[in-house]
């Protein structure tokens, strides 16, 4: 007699190893949106600092002079000059790290330096401003934006 022995489902390894297979996928799948999510996070610091960077060239040409350290606004507070507002509201860095401002003389600001600390090594801080500049310091992985 022959007998034909039928052959159903899955056996344990198996099994073992397709769930393997699918938690190493899985791993790197969620290693990849973390590190693209910290560089969307970067992008929106620098995209900030140049908006602020942006009005207060605006104010500067309103006023003429840069904001003084000591009334540049809070988080979330608009940015007004002359009465022009130029930020509505002043953006908050999404790590806790608000963006740092200082002038190089609070009784007469003709320059100034925005700060922000950065997740990844990025490209911009290759042309940002390093060292320390009106007493923030900029070293990497600090972008310092200043004119």
């Amino acid at each position: 007699m022959n007998k034909k022995v039928l052959k159903q489902g899955f056996t344990l390894v198996e099994l073992l190893v397709v769930i393997t297979i699918i938690g190493i996928l899985a791993t790197v799948v969620l290693v990849s949106l973390n590190s693209a999510r910290s560089k969307a996070r970067d992008a929106k610091r620098l995209g900030d600092v140049r908006q602020i960077a942006l009005a207060l060239e605006f104010c500067y040409n309103d006023i003429g002079k840069y904001l003084p350290a000591s009334t540049f606004p809070a988080v979330a507070a608009p940015m007004t000059c002359s009465g022009t507002t130029y930020i509505t509201n002043m953006p908050a860095d999404s790590s806790g790290n608000n963006y740092t401002y200082a002038v190089d003389n609070d009784s007469n600001p003709q320059k100034y330096v925005i700060a922000s600390i950065l997740e990844t090594l990025n490209s911009a801080l290759n042309t940002d401003r390093d060292g320390t500049v009106y007493g923030v310091d900029c070293e990497d992985p600090v972008y310092c934006l200043s004119p």
